[in-house]
């Protein structure tokens, strides 16, 4: 398992991947979710894509801002690779990065209906920090979880 900075090249399989990994929630929703939208050459260029790849395979994906703080945009795993663990692999990926960058937390924000997503943060240590109409999706409501992040 490697994760990598994602190239240009890499744009059409992180849009394929977003898409597969968000189907389910794109049904739910009856529209699809922000990630799924999302223009990510920019975010490319930035830096703020990484890719985990097994075996040649593309598993999943982080897309993270740095600045004071990480901000998780979103987390997909590949639907021939969910239910392995991966999703909580990258997290705990994502939290080594956040101290190796010497930033004090990460924070992200999810749709209220994707209650399991919610649970797996919560497990892993997020806590909420409050709920908020999205901006850009009327009648849909955003969580905002944040975890800090330990120098040990």
């Amino acid at each position: 398992m490697t994760m990598r900075t994602a190239s240009p090249d890499d744009l059409e399989t992180i849009a394929t991947l977003t898409a597969a990994a968000y189907r389910p929630y794109s049904e739910l929703f009856g529209a699809p979710p922000m990630p799924v939208t999302e223009d990510y050459a920019p975010r490319i260029e930035r830096g703020e894509v990484w890719l985990r790849e097994i075996g040649g395979q593309t598993a999943g994906l982080v897309v993270v801002e740095h600045s004071d703080h990480l901000m998780l945009f979103s987390i997909a795993v590949s639907p021939a690779f969910q239910g392995a663990g991966h999703g909580l692999a990258m997290l705990r990926w994502l939290e080594g990065k956040a101290r190796e960058w010497a930033v004090p937390e990460i924070r992200l924000y999810t749709n209220a209906r994707m209650e399991r997503n919610i649970a797996l943060y919560s497990a892993f240590g997020f806590q909420e920090t409050g709920r908020r109409p999205n901006p850009y999706r009327p009648g849909w409501t955003l969580v905002d979880m944040t975890k800090e992040i330990n120098a040990a």
